[in-house]
């Protein structure tokens, strides 16, 4: 029997047993043989392996279903959401490019692929997607798409228009913010973009690379002391590294070094790129 059979069937043997009460009367035959039901099209098993499961264990559960079934655009979808989540994105991109090709393809999966065409950096491609959505996709993650095609263009006043849609259409927009505030530090708007990042950390206080990103945009106006959110031992550590670097780049031998060895004692293994920039200062730059 292959994966993905054996994962409905256990998953229907569990519901069928939660499912029943004293007062059940339901006999064995009464009941759906659950190999040969529809289960897998509800949403409920794909949703888990496509949100909470293992990107790897995703991919392979829809490999194997595309495999026994190759016309179900549910397993197609899957199979392209599972590898982006895996960072597979050239056989992401592969995948969306058959359904494309197959006809498969709605709104939703040519918006994913346009936004995985522009992390490939594959921009007319991502453009030509962007403009194949219908205009009433007032959606956040495809404000955010036209967002970053603006970016690309350097059309700031756009980008800015899009990204402020984007916010408005989110749920919770730190990841929004997030890239909006990366867009300004990459026009040189380095206060609005650090206000930015702390508006993130407002919505989602563990997003990390909005931590990471504050820490930067304030060390290249040289501030290098850590911002004031939680971080766990090896975002500290990773933080102070990437502050290290800044200060080096600009000349700041003496503060790099200090920030090299606050990494090192904050990671609990020690880290090692912090370690070994440190071992290289020290050579250099006196005590």
């Amino acid at each position: 029997m292959s994966r993905p059979r054996i994962a409905v069937a256990s998953c229907m043997a569990f519901l069928a047993f939660a499912g029943l009460s004293g007062c059940d009367r339901v006999s064995l035959a009464d009941r759906p043989d659950p190999l040969g039901s529809t289960i897998i099209d509800a949403a409920q098993i794909q949703d888990l392996l496509l949100t909470a499961g293992d990107p790897e264990e995703s991919v392979a559960y829809f490999e194997a279903a595309l495999a026994e079934e190759p016309d179900r655009v549910d397993f197609r979808r899957g199979l392209a959401l599972s590898l982006t989540r895996a960072r597979r994105f050239p056989e992401a991109a592969r995948v969306y490019q058959e359904m494309v090709a197959l006809g498969q393809a709605e709104a939703q999966d040519r918006m994913e692929y346009g936004f995985l065409s522009a992390r490939l950096e594959n921009w007319d491609e991502a453009d030509r997607l962007a403009a194949s959505l219908p205009g009433g996709l007032n959606t956040s993650r495809r404000h955010t798409l036209d967002a970053m095609l603006a970016d690309r263009r350097q059309d700031w006043a756009a980008a800015d228009a899009a990204y402020a849609r984007a916010e408005d259409t989110s749920s919770n927009p730190a990841g929004v913010l997030n890239n909006w505030g990366v867009s300004r530090m990459s026009r040189g708007d380095l206060p609005s973009a650090e206000q930015t990042f702390l508006q993130a950390l407002s919505f989602n206080s563990r997003l990390f690379s909005a931590k990471n990103n504050l820490a930067i945009v304030r060390g290249l106006q040289g501030n290098y002391r850590l911002p004031v959110v939680p971080m766990t031992e090896r975002e500290k550590a990773i933080i102070l590294n990437n502050l290290g670097l800044i200060a080096l780049r600009k000349g700041e031998g003496r503060i790099a070094k200090g920030l090299f060895a606050a990494a090192v004692d904050a990671h609990p293994q020690h880290y090692a790129a912090a370690a070994d920039r440190l071992a290289a200062l020290e050579a250099v730059v006196g005590n």
